[in-house]
């Protein structure tokens, strides 16, 4: 069985150091820049400001309830997403005579950037969960069912003849080779996937949405508050780093028990 690819391999310690003194160096320039004169406040606040409009939103309990709106949106596009694709892809790579059929419409609906749907989306389904949902699942489909098609047609040809030498039928052969060998490529497509759903819901929740984090940062641009604008890409920014963090978790155990398979 082929190995995982994993990321960040340079040691947890060295790494976190590192995120720090970035980090530190991102905030001091953004804090001399900010105090220097060159931008009004208005337009351009610096570090201390965007921390007291964070924790305001944190204290009123608003910061809370567009996240759990987001977070909740994304998980449940997400989880549609991977059944859908996972589903399809087992049919596109078990059935040729499907996947002729398939492939042209997929590839053309791959080609369709799913923000631009989202004005008939709201004309079929309003301004409610349906057509946010659909964004998510057709933004975070791609990845995980490419990955997915490509893991399992990409088996090792020694593993099948193996399979083939006892006695495997190509359901056999499906399930217990082609199936297995491709965990890793599903884990990465969904790795992807899932920062697709995460971008893809700010978008709708920007154009179509009461609530969210999307909403909550082009509520406060309309009110001219830049410094809640700010705050909001900042909470963007760490729940996908830890979205990903805890996902890449996941993989880790799932991978190490798959090795010891």
């Amino acid at each position: 069985m082929k190995k995982s690819v994993t990321y960040g391999n340079g040691g947890t310690g060295r790494s976190v150091i590192n995120t720090i003194i970035v980090f530190a160096i991102v905030v001091a320039v953004w804090a001399a820049v900010a105090s220097s004169g060159m931008f009004s406040s208005y337009v351009f606040p610096g570090p201390a400001r965007v921390l007291d409009a964070l924790w305001s939103m944190i204290k009123s309990g608003e910061l809370a309830r567009h996240m759990a709106a987001s977070l909740g949106r994304v998980l449940l596009g997400f989880l549609i997403s991977c059944v859908v694709s996972l589903v399809l892809a087992i049919i596109a790579t078990g059935f040729e005579k499907i996947d002729l059929f398939l492939k042209p419409l997929i590839e053309f609906i791959r080609h369709i950037p799913p923000m631009s749907l989202i004005p008939l989306l709201i004309l079929w389904f309003g301004i409610g969960e349906t057509s946010k949902l659909i964004v998510i699942v057709l933004t975070s489909f791609f990845p995980i069912f490419l990955n997915s098609v490509a893991g399992i047609k990409g088996c090792d040809v020694k593993l099948l003849e193996v399979g083939e030498m006892l006695n495997m039928s190509k359901t056999q052969q499906f399930i217990k080779i082609r199936l297995p060998y491709a965990v890793p490529n599903i884990l990465v497509g969904m790795q992807i996937g899932l920062g697709y759903s995460l971008k893809a819901i700010i978008g709708a929740e920007m154009i179509a949405a009461a609530s969210g984090l999307g909403y909550m940062i082009l509520d406060a641009q309309a009110m001219s508050r830049s410094d809640k604008v700010m705050a909001g890409i900042i909470v963007l920014g760490v729940s996908g780093l830890i979205i990903d963090y805890l996902f890449n978790l996941i993989v880790k155990r799932m991978t190490r028990f798959y090795e010891t398979q």
